[in-house]
Formats: structure tokens, C-alpha cells, sequence
């Protein structure tokens, strides 16, 4: 990690990654990259369903490729980047037949190294492969939900999943969550772990880091007035008057209340529920 000096008190307690030591390119492949509109936070009706999320910095998307549909054809890294979307490193592969994508780096995965998306391939960090080539106990990333459906769990920075059984045409996964489901084995995952892993112990030190990120200022409920939130109201500084805690509509929420819809369509998948509160 790199630390600064404490030239202020926000620079103080500021840290980030050494990018220097990991990134070997600094400007990404042109024909791999396009705008985005920065609809932050807000879905397919430009309504907002995440709050406290706008601003930051400009970003260039880069095309990462989750579908991982070269089959039987090795790839060889040629360069390690930074990607602003995403907390993982991002390397430029170069497929055999001289085809090149971006795709998400694993730990201890760099320039020079190669791996291949097969149903035979070997247990190497950055093969992909069938859930069900994969032996119990091995910790796995950008895994399927669906057969070929493309990567949609484990893809942030230092993350894994882990294989825990193989049963019934169903592999057992246990999340980063602690959350045990079943995923059809025919769904494809790459084996190892996301890069990045210092990523979790970055302190931003400051308000207008958080900016720069994207991420704007989120106001305690029991700031504001009772027409405002459940923990609203009271002369001076008070306790939230509620046995449980409450989101701004009304549902529960933190302190390790379930909050997952009872009715959910993943339910049938989930073998053990996900441990929730302090004592996690």
C-alpha cells in the first residue's frame, strides 16, 4: 500500500495501491474502448433505484469480454491495465489466431502468461473451464449464472467464489458472502482469484476523493425530519426510537435484519442463507 505524508489531516490518514509495480501500459487499446453516458445509479426508466451516486471523474469505457466464447484457442497477456470501471486489473489477451480482448486478470496473472477456455483445460489461475471439471475446494471467478449466459459473480477486486460440492448436475458455491447456492454445471468459471486484492484496504482519506469516485454525500437518517425518515424528529441529538432500524421507506435494513424478498425466483438455489450482523 502506499501511504502519504501527512501534509494535511485528510492526506494523513490517506492510502491507495502502487499501480507502478502491476501496470505495464498506461493507454488502452482504441479499438477496445467507447463512451458511456453516466446514468449512475438510475435504471432502464432514468429513474433512481441507488442513491447517493453522480459526478466523477470523465471514464473510458473498456470492452471487457465476460462471454469468454473462443473455445479451445490459448491466449498469451500482453499488457496489464487499469480500468476506471471496475477494482480488478484488466489484461490485453491475444487469442492464437490473433484476435484480442480484454479480459479480467486473476492474482499472480501477468504479462507473458497464457490460458485457454476449454472443457479440458488444466488447473491453472486464468483457465476457464465447466464447474463441473472443477474440483471441490478450488476458489474460482466470473462465473456463470446460466450456461452461457457470460460471467455475472465474483468479478470484483480480491474476490472469489468457492466450490464446495458437485451434486445432481448442480455445483455448490460458496460466496464471498458466505451464502451457499447451486449453479448448473455446465456454466463456465475461471479459476482463482480476482487481481487486485490491496483494494479492500484503501482509505480515501477525504470528501472530495469520494467525489472524484463517483460517490456522493449520504445525509443519517437521524439528521432529518420525521416527514423525511423513520428515525427523523426530536429536539436535539436523539436515539432512533425504534426497535429495529428502518430504511427511508420503511423496510429494514443493517444490523442484521434479513432483508431478501421472501418470494425471490433465486430462492429454490440457495442451499444455506448468507450469515448477516456483526458476528459474521
Amino acid at each position: 500500500m502506499k501511504t502519504y505524508k501527512p501534509t494535511s489531516p485528510s492526506r494523513r490518514s490517506m492510502t491507495g495501491v502502487v499501480y507502478r509495480n502491476v501496470i505495464t501500459h498506461t493507454e488502452p487499446l482504441k479499438a477496445l474502448t467507447k463512451g458511456r453516458k453516466r446514468d449512475s445509479g438510475r435504471n432502464s426508466a432514468g429513474r433512481i433505484t441507488t442513491r447517493h451516486k453522480g459526478g466523477g471523474h470523465k471514464r473510458l469505457y473498456r470492452d471487457i469480454d465476460f462471454k469468454y466464447n473462443k473455445f479451445d484457442i490459448p491466449a498469451k497477456i500482453a499488457s496489464v491495465e487499469y480500468d476506471p470501471n471496475r477494482t480488478g486489473f484488466i489484461g490485453l489477451a491475444v487469442y492464437k489466431d490473433g484476435e484480442k480482448r480484454y479480459v479480467l486478470l486473476p492474482k499472480s496473472v501477468g504479462v507473458g502468461n497464457s490460458f485457454i477456455v476449454s472443457e479440458t483445460a488444466s488447473i491453472t489461475p486464468g483457465n476457464r473451464m465447466p464447474l463441473k471439471q472443477v474440483p471441490v475446494g478450488t476458489f474460482v471467478y466470473n462465473v456463470e449464472l446460466k450456461p452461457k449466459g457470460g460471467s455475472k459473480i465474483a468479478r470484483g477486486a480480491g474476490v472469489y467464489v468457492e466450490v464446495v460440492a458437485n451434486n445432481d448436475g448442480y455445483t455448490h458455491l460458496k460466496m464471498p458472502s458466505t451464502e451457499v447456492r447451486k449453479v448448473s454445471d455446465k456454466c463456465y468459471a475461471c479459476i482463482g482469484q480476482v487481481s487486485n486484492e490491496e483494494h479492500g484496504l484503501v482509505k480515501i482519506g477525504k470528501a472530495g476523493r469520494s467525489r472524484w469516485m463517483g460517490i456522493r454525500p449520504t445525509v443519517r437518517g437521524t439528521a432529518m425530519n420525521p416527514v423525511d425518515h423513520p428515525h427523523g424528529g426530536g429536539e436535539g441529538r436523539q436515539g432512533r426510537g425504534l426497535r429495529r432500524a428502518k430504511s427511508k421507506w420503511g423496510k429494514p435494513t443493517g444490523k442484521g435484519q434479513k432483508t431478501r424478498a421472501p418470494k425471490k425466483y433465486s430462492n429454490v438455489f440457495i442451499v444455506s442463507r448468507r450469515k448477516v450482523g456483526k458476528k459474521r
